[in-house]
């Protein structure tokens, strides 16, 4: 069975690069468009689409089939695009113009202040372009990744990742053991944490999010406590043009011995769930988050 499945992945992987191949000829707009809405019919073809829609259902329970369906398409495409722009990631952090920045001023703070502090995003837009967007901008930062189930497609993603990093200071690590130490010792060396906050984490606890109690990670809160470290909402989304606005907001704090870790994973998942509900589209809806 596993020779089957490692057949399998080999085989999806080839058609990626078979596809990539042949778009070559064309712009990257033209090649975005045919990349997204493939993306999108072979979506709505899969199990995961049925998943997507029926997470939407539970947050935004008064929209109607339609509406729902246009979030999810649009999910999808997003996904597709965000496939697309991983195979010239490097290329796209050097554009000075793809990505715009608010709360710069929150930035130039941290900066200034010089310690490591914990950003965090969500799986919405293209995460991707986070972590080498903070090492690009002289953030030496250590981000926590999960295996991808391909190991031909892994990786790939993680070379494309590696690759779009302008120094060595900054680095990826796979969930897990090895990773825990990797980040305390970044910290320790005065590099900052970026996750993503927004997946079930089975190793979790049960914190409320848009109102159902699920698996989520709250490791990085203890970290946060220990070192009195600054947690940084770090909104990311995607634009009509396919260019990026990311969004700095005000840094939070977790040292006040009488909020629990719960507690504060609570409020972060407040700003989170205002940011998906702002923008559904952008969000990965296809995770079984409510499982």
């Amino acid at each position: 069975m596993t020779f089957f499945i490692s057949i399998r992945y080999f085989l999806e992987f080839c058609l990626f690069k078979i596809i990539i191949f042949l778009l070559f000829p064309f712009s990257k707009k033209v090649s975005a468009k045919i990349i997204s809405n493939s993306f999108m019919f072979l979506g709505q073809l899969s199990k995961y689409n049925k998943i997507a829609q029926n997470n939407c259902k539970m947050i935004f329970p008064n929209l109607n089939e339609e509406e729902i369906t246009k979030i999810i398409n649009k999910s999808w495409k997003n996904l597709g695009h965000n496939l697309f722009e991983l195979t010239f990631l490097k290329k796209l952090l050097k554009d000075k113009n793809k990505i715009e920045i608010k709360g710069l001023e929150i930035l130039e703070n941290i900066k200034k202040e010089n310690l490591p502090v914990i950003f965090f995003s969500i799986h919405s837009s293209n995460w991707e372009v986070c972590v080498p967007f903070l090492d690009h901008n002289d953030f030496k930062t250590g981000a926590i990744y999960r295996h991808i189930n391909n190991t031909f497609f892994d990786r790939y993603i993680y070379k494309q990742r590696t690759n779009s990093l302008r120094t060595k200071d900054s680095f990826y690590t796979p969930k897990g053991k090895v990773s825990a130490k990797e980040i305390l010792e970044g910290v320790i060396n005065n590099k900052n944490i970026f996750l993503l906050v927004d997946q079930k984490d089975s190793a979790g606890t049960e914190v409320n999010f848009f109102g159902k109690k699920v698996k989520t990670q709250t490791g990085f809160l203890k970290i946060a406590r220990k070192y009195n470290l600054k947690i940084v909402p770090m909104k990311n989304i995607r634009l009509p043009n396919n260019n990026f606005q990311i969004t700095f907001e005000q840094p939070l704090l977790h040292n006040n011995i009488e909020v629990s870790d719960d507690k504060k994973m609570l409020e972060i998942n407040s700003i989170i769930e205002k940011w998906i509900r702002q923008n559904p589209d952008n969000w990965f809806w296809q995770h079984k988050r409510f499982n």
